[in-house]
């Protein structure tokens, strides 16, 4: 009984470390935001302060319109965020969740334009085809990673740009518009409902998303699966040693993950563009997705509020415009937020190498 209080003590109190530590990560990465528009705006500190805090409070909170807008930002995140905190927690950097996100996209402007389907079941079928599309976009890599050893980042950057470029092709060619830069727009029975009202953008996604979130919690910890995952994130060799196949875990991870992506993809169509558009670049949804869960610890309940603080960033962008602040300021604090979590797990490496040298001294 001692055994396992001391066990919960110890989760909690590095649970708490963690939270703290991104808590730092932002405050400190705000502050660094507060310096360049110090020196954009040409204003003492905490006139600054108040420029940008305000402004990205107006831009993101301000009123019900810009709240809706800025869910219309954190939905996708929420989905890619939680795509990547899989990957993260089985040791696999799976940068294709932007590939992945896209592969989805495609999947809903393909099956959204089949007429004649009742709507509830388009639905399904919307999100079933963005499972597969994304479990099978990270399926590629984690097969190919399990059996021959092929490094995961770069076979998923390559999907990155097959995916974007096969969208393009669908959405100029077979699927298009009228010669517009976009497909045809989705069949009505397709579309996710709005649930804050026809005039706002945001959608169910958004519902499903946070859904999401509690059933992955619930399999990564409280699951015999789940728990293969994690193990083999901590340790391949003990996991190994345990009875654990690494090749058949690597590969559930990247589908798991892609899938997840892909559900994201596939409900940004049904539930705000209604279409495919041609891609000029990635939308970065993924790559966004992989800073929500670096600072969410790869925990599924912290993408909640990781995603919240990314999308409210992203969502202020244009106020913070209107003030005379670049937009830029918005990826200075998203990179800099990066740079200090990442600090986080220096520090650790550090700290476990000077602890195993002093006790090799005190061994001698």
């Amino acid at each position: 009984m001692s055994d396992k209080n001391d066990n919960n003590k110890t989760s909690y109190i590095r649970t708490m470390k963690s939270i703290l530590f991104s808590l730092i990560s932002i405050v400190l990465a705000l502050l660094f935001a507060v310096i360049f528009v110090m020196i954009s705006t040409k204003t003492g500190f905490f006139e600054s302060a108040k420029i940008l805090f305000t402004s990205i409070w107006e831009g993101s909170f301000g009123d019900k319109d810009t709240l809706a807008e800025t869910l219309v930002f954190v939905t996708p995140l929420l989905f890619t965020g939680l795509a990547n905190a899989v990957a993260f927690k089985t040791g696999l950097f799976n940068i294709g969740v932007e590939g992945q996100f896209i592969s989805g996209m495609t999947g809903a402007a393909i099956i959204g334009l089949i007429p004649g389907i009742p709507h509830v079941l388009h639905v399904i079928l919307i999100i079933l085809g963005g499972i597969i599309c994304g479990g099978i976009w990270a399926g590629i890599p984690g097969f190919l990673k399990a059996k021959s050893g092929t490094n995961e980042v770069v076979s998923t950057i390559m999907m990155n740009f097959i995916a974007m470029y096969l969208l393009n092709y669908l959405t100029m060619f077979p699927l298009n518009d009228s010669g517009q830069a976009q497909s045809l727009e989705i069949q009505e029975s397709a579309k996710l409902a709005r649930i804050l009202g026809q005039t706002n953008r945001t959608s169910s996604a958004l519902i499903l998303g946070l859904i999401l979130v509690f059933v992955m919690y619930f399999f990564m910890w409280k699951t015999t699966s789940g728990y293969e995952l994690r193990a083999v994130g901590l340790s391949p060799l003990a996991a190994e040693y345990g009875g654990i196949s690494i090749k058949k875990n690597i590969i559930l991870a990247m589908v798991i993950s892609g899938a997840i992506a892909g559900i994201g993809g596939a409900t940004h169509v049904a539930g705000i563009q209604y279409k495919s558009i041609q891609l000029f670049g990635f939308p970065n949804f993924g790559f966004t997705g992989i800073a929500v869960a670096l600072l969410a610890k790869s925990n599924p309940i912290g993408v909640i509020f990781s995603s919240i603080l990314f999308g409210a960033l992203d969502s202020s962008s244009l106020t913070l415009q209107m003030n005379g602040v670049p937009k830029d300021i918005v990826y200075l604090v998203q990179a800099i937020i990066i740079l200090f979590v990442a600090g986080d797990g220096i520090y650790k490496i550090i700290g476990d190498k000077m602890k195993k040298r002093r006790e090799v001294k005190v061994n001698e």
